[in-house]
């Protein structure tokens, strides 16, 4: 059983400009006492061909974690976009919410997120010439590039964790779940 349950997520200043941070509120029920902290990640995923581009945007430590119900806001950086492949930051892409007990990550949150101009003429700026010939990316405007996190479906996976650690034997079981969340 899990001494940990994340009961909500909520994505705060959805949608915004790329360049702002992100901001979940988090919220989770511990049911038995913790010997250590909780560790929490958001990962950038920057490419879907290779985690070369992935940047961890924050990593914190909550803790020490009551019995019962528990509130917080995590904010973390955007991503650095001189370390992504200028021709992969518009689109689709997804970033991860892990949570780790004594390093051994027992949930991931995956959101889809849209970077996308709201401009209309950058929107429409071809990417192809009349014979079709792919032509050369339009320079980005980071500026001019919001952010829309995909925050009412998120994918939720639990691994199964040895939460007392007393023994070597961990799980490697996963199990995907629905969660509840709310869109601000």
């Amino acid at each position: 059983m899990a001494l940990v349950n994340i009961t909500n997520i909520q994505v705060l200043d959805n949608p915004c400009l790329f360049t702002k941070p992100f901001q979940f509120e988090i919220t989770f029920e511990c049911n038995a006492e913790l010997k250590e902290d909780l560790e929490w990640k958001l990962v950038y995923v920057g490419s879907p061909e290779t985690w070369e581009y992935d940047q961890e945007l924050e990593s914190i430590m909550v803790g020490p974690v009551p019995v019962g119900v528990n509130k917080f806001i995590f904010e973390a950086d955007p991503p650095d976009v001189t370390k992504l492949r200028e021709h992969e930051v518009v689109g689709v892409t997804v970033v991860i919410l892990s949570c780790y007990y004594r390093s051994k990550e027992f949930i991931r949150v995956a959101y889809y997120v849209n970077n996308e101009y709201m401009d209309e003429e950058l929107r429409n700026i071809p990417l192809e010439d009349e014979q079709g010939n792919s032509l050369p990316p339009p320079p980005l405007v980071i500026e001019k590039l919001y952010r829309n996190i995909l925050a009412d479906k998120p994918k939720v996976t639990r691994y199964m964790i040895d939460w007392d650690a007393q023994s070597n034997n961990t799980e490697n079981d996963s199990l995907d779940v629905d969660m509840q969340v709310e869109v601000a």
